[in-house]
């Protein structure tokens, strides 16, 4: 569709006066972006993007990231010309407000159109990688017939200038995702000033360099616009192009200044600029002729979106392709064989090899998995049940080489579950989840069905040392809400784990996985009691003195206590604490028999963990025992680091025992 010439500019400057209104209203926000690059937006939306606002929803839809997410209103304001519900007007005019969904930064389960939440620099971009990874992924296996769009990012001089920028680009392009192209707001301001303060750098031959095709266009004048969109059509490779624009466009006495990023014009810039515009209309108001412009606009895909329904219907596998962009499990899909194997065979073996044989068991029954690793795969053990390579050559492979991109992994991940018909999950070291935080933090806010598979996670990978020892890992990812962290102590653990992980549809998880071999502890299974969070491995003999609460690889240390304790005629229950966070959700009467609320001194709690005993008073309460680390390890085999920090039975019975005789 090509917009009538003279609609353009009138279309544009709906944006720009509805960005400096709303921000001007809330005295807070960021003007400058959205009226620098409205005049591209414009082109974008009205003439290339395809999606249906009426079915936010369809499957088959362009995606769109506004990866600048401080210019906010220009997304707001495309979504409300274009015709989505919501935002209204008087969302826009609550901008920034309580219970407006037009929040600082776009937020994805506030609004429809709002593909992914943005803000956090260089996020988006990297998150688009992973949508054009799953466009891709879905067309090879579905056709043409039910995937073939594109994926387009508006991004800032910031978004390419983080590092995470150097990790997704450099995917992008060994991936060849032709079907993604970012727009570089090019407009040389950052908020302390000029770019030249900060950079010097030749982004464009950076991205070439990448394997990238870039383009020049002037970001105000519609006709080279189009060349360049045309020209990123027409290029396999995926496209940056460079928009030449000035920041605050149209504000006279201050465009083309940082004093347009990120603070509101003031009243008489804004008369001023409605005066350069043409624009004299009160705030918050588009006359009726630009509005049903905007509304052809956004109605022009609605026969493609139709034609494509049509096909849908007739597909032979339309209920699979259905279940899967509904995010749904196959119908029975259980890993219950599995763990019954596992009962009848009992192995010693690292949850890290534990979490491989579930792999092995659920990816031949599950096609929506796409697992990676930021180049461990060998110790992650994130490689099973058949699965191949994803690559140019092959886009229906299920496993991603993302090379040594902690961060750009996890972000590609948000962006695939965001886009959905997938399920990803990917490996490091526990250690470099400080890479990846700022994506698992965007992971539970989104609410993503996301699975980080983290191994080497205490002490227990022995002689790599303190540098690659956690610590304070576990204790911090806890802390995130709306994420899952679990740390299985066996095989039959790791597996009901996986279940848990796989069925969390809106809830990203962190599997904590040993490198060392730990014994297998369950040898029956009643439903899956890890489910609950903790749960009751053992019960005490004597009577009861003591509750021991441990996780992962301390578990059987726990195991080894109880059975020293019993022997002097101290009963112990022995609690396996999976995942705090389930079982805070449990119901109060089941928490209560799992930790009795009763006074210290008739039963003595005890946790042990091989990482920080921060946070964990919550469940000894305040005079009860915890044993951990408090500081960083040392390079040795791991059996020596356990004696040397106190954590073995011999070292932890004593002062349990003195406790209780005090």
């Amino acid at each position: 569709m090509r917009l009538p010439s003279d609609s353009l500019a009138p279309m544009a400057n709906a944006i720009r006066a509805l960005s400096m209104d709303a921000v001007e209203a809330a005295n807070s926000g960021h003007p400058g972006m959205p009226m620098g690059m409205a005049d591209v937006a414009t082109v974008l939306w009205g003439e290339y993007l395809r999606h249906d606002p009426a079915a936010p929803d369809w499957a088959d839809r362009d995606r769109f990231v506004l990866s600048a997410g401080h210019g906010s209103m220009l997304i707001y304001s495309l979504l409300h010309l274009s015709g989505y519900a919501r935002p209204t007007i008087e969302d826009i005019r609550n901008f920034r407000q309580l219970g407006s969904p037009c929040a600082g930064h776009p937020e994805n389960f506030l609004l429809d159109g709002v593909e992914c939440t943005t803000g956090p620099l260089g996020q988006g971009l990297a998150m688009a990688v992973g949508m054009a990874v799953a466009e891709r992924h879905l067309n090879a296996g579905f056709g043409d017939g039910l995937v073939d769009h594109r994926t387009w990012v508006i991004a800032g001089d910031g978004c390419l200038m983080e590092g995470i920028n150097h990790e997704a680009i450099g995917l992008a392009g060994h991936l060849k995702l032709g079907r993604l192209t970012v727009l570089w707001d090019d407009n040389r301001i950052t908020i302390d000033g000029s770019t030249a303060l900060s950079t010097s750098e030749d982004i464009e031959a950076r991205y070439r360099a990448t394997g990238w095709h870039t383009v020049r266009c002037d970001g105000h004048d519609f006709d080279d616009i189009r060349r360049a969109l045309d020209e990123a059509l027409a290029d396999p490779r995926p496209t940056l192009v460079a928009c030449r624009t000035v920041i605050g466009k149209g504000a006279p006495n201050k465009q083309g200044t940082s004093a347009t990023h990120g603070a509101p014009l003031g009243k008489d810039e804004i008369a001023a600029a409605r005066k350069a515009l043409g624009w004299d209309h009160p705030p918050f108001e588009v006359p009726q002729d630009i509005r049903d412009e905007w509304r052809k606009a956004g109605e022009c895909s609605a026969k493609a979106h139709k034609s494509w329904q049509e096909r849908l219907a007739t597909n032979s596998e339309r209920d699979e392709f259905t279940r899967r962009m509904e995010g749904d499990l196959p119908a029975g899909f259980s890993l219950a064989e599995h763990i019954s194997g596992l009962l009848a065979s009992p192995q010693k073996i690292a949850t890290r090899k534990a979490s491989e044989l579930a792999l092995g068991a659920l990816n031949p029954l599950l096609p929506d998995t796409i697992g990676g690793s930021a180049d461990l795969t060998g110790s992650n053990n994130t490689k099973a049940g058949g699965i191949g390579p994803l690559t140019d050559e092959n886009y229906g492979g299920r496993y991603i080489y993302y090379g040594i991109r902690e961060f750009g992994m996890a972000a590609a991940m948000n962006g695939m579950a965001l886009h959905g018909g997938v399920i990803p999950y990917g490996g490091t070291f526990m250690v470099f989840t400080d890479y990846c935080r700022p994506a698992i933090r965007l992971s539970a806010l989104q609410e993503t069905r996301v699975i980080y598979v983290m191994t080497h996670d205490s002490i227990g990978l022995g002689e790599d040392g303190p540098t690659h020892q956690p610590i304070e890992h576990l204790q911090s990812l806890r802390m995130i809400p709306n994420l899952l962290v679990m740390r299985p102590a066996d095989a039959v653990e790791t597996a009901e784990c996986w279940e848990i992980a796989l069925a969390e549809k809106t809830r990203p998880t962190v599997l904590a996985l040993s490198r060392q071999n730990l014994p297998q502890l369950r040898t029956s299974a009643d439903g899956n009691p890890s489910g609950r969070g903790a749960y009751r491995l053992k019960q005490a003999e004597n009577a009861r003195k003591v509750i021991l609460i441990a996780s992962g690889s301390e578990l059987s240390l726990a195991v080894e206590c109880a059975a020293q304790l019993e022997a002097r005629g101290v009963g112990a229950d022995v609690v396996s604490m999976v995942c705090t966070q389930l079982f805070d959700e449990q119901d109060a009467a089941y928490r209560a028999d799992i930790l009795p609320d009763v006074a210290p001194e008739e039963i003595l709690r005890v946790s042990v963990e091989a990482g920080t005993t921060f946070g964990w008073d919550r469940y000894t309460m305040t005079h009860g025992l915890r044993f951990g680390i408090d500081r960083f390890g040392a390079s040795a085999p791991a059996e020596d680091l356990f004696v040397k920090f106190g954590l073995t039975a011999d070292a932890i019975v004593p002062q349990i025992l003195k406790h209780l005789n005090a």
